[in-house]
């Protein structure tokens, strides 16, 4: 049930959706309304006017910077750990089953990161996490899809733990726990994208687990901007949907008690 919830949250809280919903109350529907028009036009400006603000850059860059640096990495490139979690949201499953080839989206820096610390000798082992959208594409999991990956790329297959039953966040927190504490591991640390990291922190911390962290795919910047910068557009849109959704998951964690926040 929290799946579906979240899922339809996902549309629900969009500036598109608001705006849609700002506009459709504007319009005078039926006969008697049209007198109406003049009090409601307001609405449908205020709809047009959301959809465009969330469309500029400083608009969604600084709400991603925000999001990104609300969580300071605390990797130790000293240390060697026992087990690096990679946390899933990297794979397009459907695209894997039907073309039988990797299809990797923009957090796929996750992945190369996950490698290059086992090919560096800076982790043991990895845990990597992430289920099936459905049970149908099992066999190309998430998590078996990352593995496989990594195997190619030269690492030794026993070094790679597959947990393919996680669907959310906090399942990625359960899941690894259970394993960590099966294998013995005591140096963590946890790999995901930097606008994803206090939200993961704040799951494993409510299983009580001690670890580390290291963001990566960072997409914000926190440099100026010039005119061609100003103009609508609509990956602005998405990236600022997205930073939104985000923003609203961490606090519904918490209300649920899937997530420990920070003291």
């Amino acid at each position: 049930m929290f799946f579906v919830l979240s899922k339809l949250l996902d549309v629900l809280l969009t500036p598109l959706s608001w705006s849609l919903v700002l506009i459709l109350a504007s319009i005078p529907w039926r006969r008697r309304y049209v007198r109406r028009w003049r009090r409601r036009r307001g609405l449908a400006i205020a709809g047009v006017a959301l959809l465009l603000l969330s469309s500029f850059e400083p608009v969604s860059n600084g709400l991603l910077y925000s999001l990104e640096r609300s969580e300071t990495p605390t990797y130790r490139a000293d240390e060697t750990y026992d087990v690096v979690i990679l946390l899933g949201g990297v794979v397009d499953e459907r695209i894997v089953f039907e073309t039988k080839q990797p299809a990797y989206n923009e957090n796929v820096e996750r992945l190369v990161v996950t490698h290059r610390l086992l090919q560096e000798n800076k982790a043991r082992f990895a845990i990597v996490s992430g289920g099936p959208v459905s049970r149908d594409l099992h066999e190309y999991s998430e998590a078996v899809v990352l593995k496989k990956q990594i195997v190619d790329w030269g690492i030794d297959p026993n070094r790679v733990i597959v947990e393919d039953a996680a669907k959310n966040t906090r399942e990625n927190a359960v899941f690894s726990e259970r394993i960590v504490k099966e294998r013995g591991f005591e140096k963590v640390l946890i790999v995901t994208s930097a606008f994803h990291m206090r939200r993961s922190v704040e799951c494993f911390l409510a299983v009580g687990m001690t670890f580390d962290t290291l963001s990566v795919d960072y997409r914000a910047h926190g440099g100026s901007y010039g005119i061609p910068d100003l103009m609508p557009r609509p990956h602005y849109l998405a990236v600022t949907s997205a930073t939104i959704r985000e923003m609203a998951g961490r606090w519904i964690y918490r209300v649920q008690g899937y997530g420990k926040a920070k003291p």
